[in-house]
């Protein structure tokens, strides 16, 4: 078969029409994700504004009856200050929610045309943090499985064997997982049980859930106040289903995330992990929803954040759980 003619690619992937939008379509659709009810102050809150109008008025400008603060619908999120054209914002929030296992900056540079790699890396770790989920307001529940995974490459000095598993050298990741729900995964320093267990005190609501888990001890005291209970597996033993404890789900959301460093990332540091961390969990907890949904969301979750670049650039460690000496990151 010939290659697909430009109007078969667009039939066969919904709503790519976002890539065409005009400059005031792109914001006009931002405004109606932000302002359902219409515009309101982000400096004071008041409804009373008014859009300002004349020859020298940039696009967009609107100004406050109340507190007489001008503003336009970036200001407030992620995308303030950016000289960036609201069309190009659109498109990188519609391929990087629509994208399963990533994108890199250097693509979406290609993709988007812009003029530098700089650009595009902190497009793209800005639209990563409009997509970071807000751990009080979205405690998981329900069928909790819980696992760890290890990101890094070996290590650049060869020191003898390379362990896998929990004996490695590579920064891990605690990943919690509702069955058919949504996906917490936080990189943390060390699998102590101290560490996982504050996790898990964080991100879940043991009132309402079962946790599983492997075999592995870090998790006992952990799974001591859920109220359905700790069910476990022994993987030790070549058992993977018990019942119906398991931790497949987990393991799924481990492998996604491994095939995007490895496959479209190429390398991840440890400072950012976590930010990678909530890019693919954001996908996964939209993964029933449409792509044109999944992207609305992300803008969505753009109010409220800011990242200017020297932020990303100079990102400190991930701070040790109280009361816990924890070590560096390995080298």
């Amino acid at each position: 078969m010939g290659m697909a003619t430009n109007g078969a690619q667009q039939r066969s992937q919904k709503n790519q029409q976002v890539m065409n939008l005009t400059e005031d379509q792109a914001r006009a659709h931002i405004e109606a994700i932000r302002w359902p009810n219409g515009p309101g102050c982000p400096h004071c809150g008041s409804v009373n504004v008014y859009r300002m109008e004349g020859k020298t008025t940039r696009p967009g400008l609107l100004a406050c009856r109340d507190c007489r603060g001008h503003f336009t619908v970036t200001v407030g999120t992620v995308m303030e200050d950016s000289h960036l054209p609201l069309a190009t914002w659109v498109r990188a929030f519609h391929l990087m929610a629509t994208s399963k296992k990533g994108m890199s900056a250097l693509q979406l540079q290609r993709n988007l045309g812009l003029g530098s790699y700089r650009t595009a890396w902190h497009l793209a770790h800005r639209i990563r943090e409009a997509m970071k989920c807000e751990p009080v307001a979205g405690l998981l529940k329900g069928k909790i499985e819980a696992d760890e995974t290890y990101v890094g490459g070996k290590p650049r000095k060869h020191t003898g064997k390379h362990k896998p598993g929990r004996g490695t050298s590579k920064t891990p990741v605690a990943v919690l997982v509702e069955r058919d729900g949504r996906c917490r995964a936080k990189v943390v320093a060390n699998v102590t049980g101290m560490t996982l267990r504050s996790v898990i005190r964080k991100n879940v609501d043991r009132s309402q859930s079962t946790l599983y888990t492997d075999e592995f001890v870090g998790y006992k005291k952990a799974g001591e106040k859920f109220a359905g209970g700790h069910k476990k597996v022994c993987h030790g033993l070549g058992e993977y289903v018990h019942g119906d404890a398991h931790t497949n789900t987990c393991e799924s959301w481990n492998a996604l995330l491994k095939r995007g460093i490895v496959g479209t990332f190429r390398h991840v540091s440890e400072e950012h992990l976590q930010r990678y961390c909530d890019e693919f969990s954001f996908r996964w907890d939209g993964r029933k929803l449409t792509d044109s949904e999944r992207r609305d969301l992300a803008i969505e979750g753009a109010e409220g954040k800011r990242l200017m670049y020297k932020q990303p650039v100079n990102l400190p460690a991930p701070p040790a759980e109280p009361g816990e000496q924890l070590p560096p990151f390995p080298q």
